[in-house]
């Protein structure tokens, strides 16, 4: 499933692209055509994401809500000169055009969970029940920390719930608990809050870094490809990266077989030797 970084890159290409223009609205698939008949020449304000939630902002307090889910995907292609829109490819929930002097802009929406045409307060409602998000600059980690200190559960079901913490997801989790040698499955509520806050400001920045890149590296420069002699990951995800999808592997660092098991649906990544399991002091 697409991370955080992926719906606020995705956000700035939408209104880089398209912001103050009019757009021609149309769904080729036909599953929102009603909604995009009604959006059909309007001025597309702007676009912003909330953790893994996106919305395209028009006149009169009306937004397309995306969440890409697992499999979905928003192609966006910026004007160029000589260029004519193609016909749609598969299954094009939603296509956006705008004309200009270098030719035509586009964009297509394929596979998303949610494409829905909503209003301000709906907008509003998915919001509020999302915890705050990394890579906005009002986000209050207090929110995400209440919830921490308060559970029971494992730190790294906590990072993925939504609710807790918008925008994060499998690789973000696996990689900011091990630059914090943090075993996945240490209970929330025996963190201190400065070890939340190191975390919380980690995902700040290499979220940032995503959204910069298009990519996910996580790996500290002693731990590149180029410092240590190695050759670079091959990878559907792209990025350089610790622990995510490397079981059984080397850990980068100090050289034991990176793990893994299932937690709540989703697979963890870790290293036992960077990353031992917490033994609260009050047992020992």
């Amino acid at each position: 499933m697409p991370e955080g970084h992926t719906l606020h890159r995705l956000a700035g290409e939408l209104t880089t692209t398209f912001g103050g223009r009019r757009v021609a609205v149309s769904s080729p698939q036909g599953r929102f055509a009603t909604e995009a008949a009604e959006l059909d020449g309007e001025v597309l304000l702007g676009a912003e994401a909330w953790g893994k939630h996106l919305f395209a902002a028009f006149p009169g307090e009306r937004h397309v809500h995306v969440h890409l889910g697992l499999y979905g995907r928003c192609d966006v292609h910026p004007a160029g000169p000589a260029r004519e829109v193609p016909l749609p490819v598969g299954e094009v929930r939603l296509r956006l055009v705008a004309d200009g002097d270098r030719g035509p802009a586009w964009a297509d929406l394929r596979g998303a969970t949610t494409c829905a045409l909503v209003t301000t307060a709906q907008r509003d409602a998915v919001v509020a029940r999302t915890g705050p998000d990394p890579l906005r600059a009002d986000a209050d980690p207090a929110r995400a920390w209440e919830r921490v200190r308060r559970s029971r559960a494992p730190i790294g079901g906590l990072l993925m719930q939504q609710e807790v913490l918008a925008g994060v997801g499998n690789v973000y989790r696996a990689e900011v608990l091990f630059r914090h040698r943090m075993h996945p499955l240490r209970p929330g509520r025996t963190l201190r809050s400065g070890q939340f806050r190191a975390l919380w400001d980690d995902l700040v920045a290499l979220m940032a870094e995503g959204v910069r890149t298009g990519r996910i590296d996580t790996v500290r420069p002693e731990h590149t490809p180029e410092a240590m002699g190695r050759p670079p990951r091959v990878d559907d995800h792209g990025g350089e990266v610790y622990v995510y999808r490397r079981d059984g592997q080397p850990c980068l660092v100090c050289g034991s077989l990176v793990r893994t098991e299932e937690l709540l649906g989703r697979n963890l990544f870790w290293c036992a030797r960077c990353q031992p399991p917490f033994r609260s002091r009050a047992v020992q």
